[in-house]
């Protein structure tokens, strides 16, 4: 088992420390939120302590910190040339990473959701993707990518959960409206697609166009859907926001 330190308590850290708790490995964390870090020392009996602390006693540090804030956050702490490191923050590049943790040169970069803890999360990787599956396989697919644009990439489609929960919510209201019902109306429509997805298979090239053209047949409900969807432009839409993302990412 390995001494695994988070720097940075946020919604993404406090999964993952759950997660890697739960495989027996020794975790640390910041103080930075001490409300999640307290919470996180009542239910795992992690040890908390200053940031440098955490990075003198772990062998694998989580970087969770905000993008905006990593670099004052971490200039001023001193890495260890044998220590391993996780990068969950979006838009910063492997360079950045080299210069904030050097002597360290062992990284990863991922994005996780919160859901990994649970399992399902796939992690797309750039760099040491070994280590992640290490340390979060087999409950949540390591998904090696060649590049960091390519890693942009993924993180772009990882914002499509909110604005797929944007669309539900849009769904379920609507239903309420004609039902009178808006906590029946919610888990239906939460039901309805997370029961939905969990039949899918999930190794298969096409099966989500196959899935949809299975249900979109002719003169049905669901084409009527989907031919709406198109001609009012929601694809464009949703193409014009990853390519925006995109673009934010690899600025």
């Amino acid at each position: 088992m390995s001494r695994i330190g988070l720097i940075g308590t946020g919604h993404i850290a406090a999964p993952i420390a759950r997660l890697i708790a739960s495989k027996g490995h020794e975790v640390y964390v910041t103080e930075r939120n001490a409300q999640v870090s307290s919470a996180l020392q009542d239910e795992l009996g992690v040890s908390i302590g200053t940031s440098q602390e955490v990075i003198d006693a772990s062998e694998i540090i989580f970087l969770c910190l905000r993008p905006q804030i990593a670099a004052d956050v971490l200039t001023p702490l001193a890495f260890r040339a044998d220590q391993q490191i996780v990068s969950v923050m979006a838009a910063v590049s492997e360079a950045q990473l080299s210069t904030l943790c050097a002597p360290a040169s062992d990284f990863v970069q991922t994005i996780p959701l919160g859901f990994l803890q649970t399992g399902g999360c796939p992690l797309a990787a750039f760099g040491n993707a070994r280590l992640l599956a290490e340390l979060f396989e087999p409950e949540n697919p390591v998904v090696k990518v060649a590049d960091e644009a390519a890693l942009s990439a993924h993180f772009a489609i990882c914002a499509m959960v909110p604005g797929l929960l944007d669309l539900m919510a849009t769904g379920a209201e609507w239903l309420a409206d004609r039902t009178g019902d808006k906590d029946g109306a919610e888990f239906y429509v939460a039901q309805l697609m997370s029961g939905f997805l969990a039949t899918i298979e999930k190794n298969k090239t096409g099966q989500l166009a196959k899935e949809r053209d299975a249900l979109a047949t002719e003169g049905t409900l669901s084409l009527q859907m989907t031919d709406t969807l198109q001609s009012e432009g929601a694809h464009d839409a949703l193409r014009t926001a990853l390519t925006a993302i995109g673009k934010r990412l690899e600025a």
